[in-house]
């Protein structure tokens, strides 16, 4: 019996220290997350677009964030939106790893093509640096 309870007592022991362990990791984890969050830059571009030439706009901007997304490991994300009731009004909400994320992002041959070759169709461009209040997304 007194083996037993020896036993038992190593047991919760073993668990305590295992649930410790553990939490401890989420912890450093989430202060991570929430370092990396803060070194990240976050813009929005808003553009209006000559309707005339709306179509190839969008199709230089959906190459762009696609080979942006696909070969640049700085880049988090990049979301295009319209609006609804006038689509030549674009929102691009960028999301880079870092300031240097952002900058070698600006000097990659595939953005450069997307600058130059819709120079002439964007009417208007607003940049604004944000500030994250939450970001959050789910694969489908």
């Amino acid at each position: 019996m007194k083996q037993l309870k020896q036993d038992y007592t190593k047991l919760i022991f073993k668990g305590a220290f295992i649930l410790v362990f553990s939490l401890s990791i989420m912890i450093i984890s989430q202060e991570k997350t929430f370092a990396q969050a803060q070194s990240q830059v976050i813009r929005m571009a808003k553009l209006k677009i000559d309707p005339t030439q709306l179509e190839s706009y969008k199709t230089f901007l959906k190459e762009e964030i696609e080979t942006s997304i696909r070969l640049e490991p700085g880049v988090i994300a990049l979301n295009a939106v319209s609006d609804r009731s006038d689509p030549t009004k674009i929102t691009i909400l960028e999301v880079y790893a870092s300031q240097a994320a952002y900058l070698s992002h600006l000097e990659t041959p595939h953005f450069l093509t997307y600058k130059n070759e819709t120079a002439a169709m964007v009417e208007s461009l607003e940049l604004a640096e944000v500030d994250a209040i939450i970001l959050g997304s789910k694969k489908e």
